[in-house]
C-alpha cells in the first residue's frame, strides 16, 4: 500500500499532483464540493481530415494525413448521484490506489439530507461505504461520538457504518430520540430512510442521561413518524429492574390525527360494582371531523355510553356534539323497598357551535345547547362539581344586521331546574330593533342644526314563546296546554338638547304596547275554601305611555394631605340625577280584585300577571325618580419610583349609592322602594359587591303592607329590607419561584376548542385537581362568600316568606416540599349548617412520573383515586390506578 499523504486543512483540499488525481477533483472543482467520481475511460476516437476537399494554396501537404486523438471520460453507473460536502479541522487523508479517504478531526460531511460528524470519517470510493468513530483522550475516556442526523432523525453511537448506495448502516450503542421516546440500543441496523431496528435496547420518555425509568427490550422496531413495536419489555426504575413485564408493547408516533383505541381505567364502587371507564375508540372520519366514542360498564349491570363529535373549518365554523345514554343500576340503600337494585336512565345531549365572523359578514350563529335528564347530574360518577349542578341553560341564536341601522335576532332557549324538574322553552324569541335615526335632520349639514333636527326615532319588537313542562308529565297534549305567546313594541321617542353649563338635560317620550296569547282570572272558591285559576285563550292587547326629562351631573370634591404624607389626596365624585316623569293609568281595565282567604283578605291582580310577558304597573304615576351614585378613589407615592414624582390612584369605593322615585299623584304608597348597591375591590385583593331593596312601608302581620311609613329616626329605622345579596370573593397566591407573574398560569385552553369543551375541560381539573398541580407556586388559596335573601308570596296567599341561601367556597394548596403538595376545594352551607362538598389531594412531582391521590370524603359521592403515572402523553396509558367510589344517597 502506498503511504498516505497529508493535506493541511489550512489549504485546499484539492490535489493536483498527478492526472489521475485531477479528474478525480474534476467534478468537484465544477461542483465547488468534495465528490469523487468513478470515471472509466471509453474507447477512442480518431477525427481524421477530409481528402476529399482540396486544401488551400497555402497550407501544409504534410498535414493531410493527420491523425488527432481525443480521449473522452464519462461518469460510471455505480457512482453516487450527489455531491458530498465535507470538512475537517485537522487534516484529510487520500489513499489512491485504495481509493479511500480519510478526515481527522471534528469531521463534517454532507450528502443529500444526511449529515455526519465525527471525529474520524473514512469514505470508501468503490463501496459507497462510510465508517465513522469517535475519539478518546490519554486516560481512555470519551471525548466524543459520531453523530448521523438524516431528516428528523438524530443518532449518537460508539460506531456508525453506511452504505450510500443502499442507505443502510449499522451502528453501536447509539442514542436516538423518536418523537418522546429517547432510545438506547446496543445495535442499531437502518434498513432504510424510515425504518430501524433495535437490539438489546432501552427506551424511556425521561430525558435525563441516567433516566429515572427505562423499560429494557431484546427486539425493536420503530417506522419514523408512525409506530414503535417491541417484544417483551422490563421495566427498571433508577436502574433496579422490577420482576414485571408486559408481554408486547405498541406506541403511536404519529405527530398528526390517526385513529385508534382508547384504553380503560379500572374502578370498583360499593354501588354500580367493578368497573371499566372510558373504553372507546377515537376515529378520524375527515380532515375536518373526528368522532370519540367511549363506554363505562359495570358489574352490576349499570352501563353509560358517550359519542362525542368535533368538527372545525378554520375562518368558518367550529363545534362539537356530545350525547351521552345513561344505565344506572345501583344498590338499594333504601328500607322502603325490598329490591335489591334501583334502575334508572337518563341521556345528556350537549351541542356548541361557533361561525366565524368573516365567513359571512352581517350574520352570526352560534349554539350551545345542555339538555337532558334531570338525574343525570346527580348519576355522575368522580365528578363532585356536575353532581351539585341543578340548573341547565341553553341556546340558539341566529343574527343579522343591515349596516347599522337595522338587525334581526332569532333565539331558542332553555332552561331547565333539575330539583324541581321542571323544564322551560323558549323558542323561538325573534327580535327586531331600529337604531335611533333622525327623520327631521338634514344631509348635509350647515353650522347649528335647528332643535327639531335632534329628535330621534327607534323601535324594538319582541316576539315570544314558553312552554313549560314537568318531566314526569311530559307529553305532547301538556305541551300545547302550556303553551304560550306574547310580543312587546317600543317605540321610544328622544330629544338631545345642548348641556346647560354642568348639567345635562335628555327628554324623552316612550309608547309601549304589548300582545297576550292569554288572560288569567283568579276567583275564590267559597265551598273548597280556595283560590282558583281560569285560563283564557285568545289575542289581547295592553299598552302604556310616559313622558319624562332627566337632569343629571357631576360634582367632584377634593381633600389634599400634607406633602409629607404618602397619601397625596382623596377624591369623591358625586353623580346626581333626577328625572320627572309623567305616566297615564291605561292599564286599570285589566286589573281587578279577589278574595285570597277565609279571612276576606282581598289581592288586586291583572289578568295578565303570569303570563310570559309581564302586565303593566297599575295607577297613574307623575312624579320624581332620583338616584346618587359616589365614586371615592385615592392618589398615593408610587413606591417603585425612586424619583418620587409619580402617583398611583387606587380605588377605594368603584359604586356605591341608591334610587328611589315619588309619585305625586297617588293616593298612596306614594314613596317607592329604595335600592341601594355598594361594589370595591379593596387592595386590589378583595372583591366586593353588596345590594339591598328597602321598603318603607310597614306591613301586618301576614307581611301585607299597610299604608304607613315606617320611619323612626330615633331607633335608626327607615323602613324594612325586603331583599339583599352579598358577594366577596379573594384570592391570594405566594411568589412563583421563577418570578413570573402567577395570574397568567391557568389550565392550557386550545382556541379551537368549543366553549362547552373549554367548560368541561375546566371541570375536569377542577375534580382532578392533582393532575394540575403547578410546582412553581408555593401556595395559593381562593375563598368566596356568598348571600341572598328575598321576600315572596306564599303559594297560597297567606301571607310572605323570607327565603335565604348562604354559602361559602374554597380551594387552595401548598407546598409541604419542593416535590409534595397538598390542597383541596370544598363548599359549605351556611343555611344548613353542614359541608357539603369537599375534595382533597396530595400530588409528589417525579420529573418524569407523577402520583396523584384524589380524595372526596363529603359529597353525594365519597371516593379515593391513586394514580402514578409517566408524564409524556406517548405512555398516559401506562398507568397505576386504584379507585373506589361510595355513594351517600338512595337513587
Amino acid at each position: 500500500m502506498s503511504k498516505p499523504r497529508k493535506i493541511n486543512a489550512k489549504y485546499t483540499l484539492t490535489i493536483v499532483a498527478t492526472a489521475y488525481l485531477l479528474i478525480l477533483t474534476f467534478h468537484a472543482q465544477v461542483a465547488g464540493a468534495g465528490h469523487w467520481p468513478v470515471l472509466k475511460p471509453l474507447a477512442d476516437t480518431l477525427i481524421r481530415k477530409d481528402t476529399s476537399r482540396k486544401a488551400p494554396a497555402d497550407s501544409l501537404k504534410s498535414r493531410d494525413s493527420l491523425v488527432t486523438r481525443i480521449d473522452t471520460m464519462r461518469i460510471s453507473k455505480d457512482s453516487i448521484d450527489a455531491i458530498i460536502q465535507y470538512s475537517a479541522l485537522d487534516s484529510g487523508v487520500l489513499l489512491v490506489d485504495s481509493r479511500e479517504f480519510f478526515l481527522y478531526g471534528k469531521a463534517k460531511t454532507a450528502y443529500r439530507d444526511i449529515k455526519m460528524e465525527a471525529a474520524t470519517i473514512r469514505y470508501d470510493q468503490q463501496s459507497h461505504k462510510v465508517k465513522a468513530y469517535g475519539s478518546t483522550d490519554t486516560t481512555g475516556s470519551i471525548q466524543s461520538r459520531p453523530q448521523l442526523t438524516q431528516g428528523e432523525l438524530k443518532s449518537i453511537s460508539d460506531s456508525i457504518f453506511y452504505d450510500m448506495t443502499s442507505n443502510k448502516g449499522l451502528s453501536k450503542n447509539t442514542f436516538f430520540q423518536e418523537g418522546e421516546i429517547f432510545v438506547n440500543a446496543q445495535v442499531l441496523k437502518k434498513v432504510s430512510a424510515d425504518e430501524v431496528f433495535a437490539r438489546r435496547a432501552r427506551f424511556t420518555t425521561c430525558n435525563l442521561d441516567t433516566p429515572h425509568f427505562a423499560f429494557r427490550t431484546s427486539r425493536m422496531k420503530i417506522i419514523n413518524n408512525k409506530l414503535g413495536v417491541s417484544g417483551a419489555a422490563f421495566p427498571e426504575f433508577e436502574g433496579v429492574p422490577m420482576p414485571i413485564g408486559i408481554p408486547f408493547g405498541i406506541y403511536p408516533l404519529y405527530n398528526k390525527q390517526h385513529s385508534g383505541i382508547l384504553p380503560p381505567a379500572f374502578t370498583a364502587s360499593e354501588d354500580f360494582g367493578l368497573g371499566l371507564e372510558g373504553l372507546g375508540y377515537y376515529k378520524v372520519i375527515s380532515e375536518y371531523v373526528d368522532l370519540t366514542t367511549r363506554a363505562n360498564l359495570y358489574s352490576y349491570g349499570g352501563w353509560s355510553v358517550n359519542a362525542s363529535a368535533k368538527y372545525l373549518r378554520r375562518y368558518r365554523y367550529t363545534g362539537s356534539v356530545n350525547i351521552t345514554v345513561q344505565n344506572t343500576k345501583a344498590l338499594n340503600r333504601s328500607a322502603l323497598t325490598a329490591n335489591e337494585f334501583n334502575q334508572s336512565q337518563s341521556f345528556m345531549i350537549n351541542w356548541s357551535h361557533a361561525r366565524d365572523n368573516r365567513a359571512r359578514p352581517g350574520t352570526n350563529f352560534s349554539a350551545n345547547v345542555n339538555f337532558g335528564s334531570t338525574r343525570f347530574n346527580r348519576l355522575l360518577l368522580n365528578n363532585p362539581y356536575q353532581n351539585f349542578q341543578n340548573q341547565l341553560n341553553s341556546s340558539i341564536s341566529f343574527s343579522k344586521d343591515w349596516r347599522g341601522k337595522y338587525n334581526l335576532t332569532v333565539n331558542a332557549n332553555h332552561n331547565q331546574n333539575n330539583n324541581l324538574g321542571l323544564i322551560n322553552l323558549n323558542l323561538p324569541t325573534i327580535n327586531f330593533n331600529v337604531v335611533t335615526f333622525y327623520p327631521f335632520q338634514r344631509k348635509e349639514q350647515v353650522g347649528a342644526g335647528k332643535w327639531y333636527e335632534k329628535i330621534g326615532l327607534g323601535y324594538s319588537g319582541n316576539l315570544l314563546n314558553q312552554i313549560s313542562f314537568y318531566e314526569k308529565d311530559f307529553n305532547l297534549r301538556h305541551l300545547l296546554d302550556t303553551m304560550q305567546w306574547g310580543a312587546q313594541h317600543n317605540l321610544p321617542i328622544t330629544l338631545s338638547l345642548p348641556a346647560l353649563g354642568p348639567i345635562t338635560v335628555a327628554p324623552s317620550v316612550s309608547y309601549e304596547e304589548r300582545w297576550y296569547g292569554q288572560r288569567i282570572f283568579r276567583t275564590w272558591d267559597a265551598n273548597a275554601k280556595k283560590v282558583d285559576t281560569t285560563i283564557q285563550r285568545g289575542f289581547y292587547t295592553a299598552r302604556q305611555m310616559s313622558f319624562g326629562v332627566g337632569l343629571n351631573t357631576r360634582i367632584f370634591g377634593t381633600y389634599t394631605f400634607k406633602p409629607t404624607s404618602n397619601i397625596k389626596g382623596i377624591r369623591h365624585e358625586i353623580r346626581p340625577s333626577i328625572s320627572i316623569n309623567y305616566k297615564p293609568d291605561m292599564a286599570a281595565k285589566s286589573y281587578y280584585n279577589t278574595q285570597v282567604d277565609t279571612t276576606g283578605r282581598v289581592v288586586r291582580f291583572s289578568q295578565y300577571d303570569g303570563g310570559i310577558i309581564g302586565a303593566f304597573s297599575e295607577g297613574t304615576f307623575g312624579g320624581i325618580s332620583f338616584g346618587v351614585d359616589n365614586l371615592l378613589e385615592m392618589k398615593v407615592k408610587d413606591k417603585s419610583d425612586s424619583t418620587g414624582k409619580l402617583d398611583k390612584k387606587i380605588k377605594l369605593i368603584d359604586g356605591f349609592g341608591f334610587n328611589s322615585s315619588y309619585n305625586l299623584l297617588a293616593d298612596s304608597f306614594a314613596l317607592g322602594n329604595f335600592t341601594f348597591y355598594a361594589r370595591s375591590t379593596l387592595f386590589d385583593k378583595i372583591n366586593i359587591t353588596a345590594g339591598a331593596v328597602m321598603d318603607p312601608y310597614r306591613v301586618d302581620r301576614q307581611g301585607y303592607r299597610l299604608k304607613q311609613l315606617e320611619l323612626d329616626p330615633l331607633r335608626g329605622k327607615f323602613g324594612r329590607i325586603v331583599s339583599g345579596n352579598l358577594a366577596i370573593s379573594t384570592s391570594f397566591t405566594s411568589k412563583t419561584k421563577d418570578g413570573k407573574d402567577a395570574g397568567n398560569r391557568e389550565v392550557p385552553i386550545d382556541p379551537f376548542m368549543t366553549p362547552d369543551e373549554q367548560q368541561r375541560q375546566l371541570q375536569f381539573a377542577r375534580a382532578n385537581p392533582a393532575e394540575f398541580t403547578d410546582f412553581n407556586i408555593p401556595w395559593s388559596l381562593t375563598l368566596s362568600y356568598s348571600l341572598s335573601f328575598n321576600r315572596v308570596l306564599k303559594p297560597d296567599f297567606s301571607g310572605y316568606r323570607t327565603d335565604t341561601y348562604s354559602s361559602l367556597n374554597f380551594n387552595g394548596d401548598f407546598s409541604l416540599t419542593e416535590k409534595w403538595k397538598l390542597g383541596g376545594t370544598g363548599n359549605y352551607d351556611v343555611n344548613r349548617k353542614s359541608l357539603q362538598q369537599l375534595s382533597m389531594f396530595i400530588t409528589r412531582e417525579m420529573h418524569c412520573w407523577q402520583l396523584s391521590i384524589n380524595v372526596t370524603p363529603i359529597g353525594l359521592f365519597r371516593s379515593f383515586n391513586i394514580t402514578i403515572n409517566p408524564k409524556s402523553g406517548i405512555l398516559r396509558d401506562l398507568r397505576i390506578n386504584r379507585s373506589r367510589t361510595f355513594s351517600n344517597s338512595t337513587f
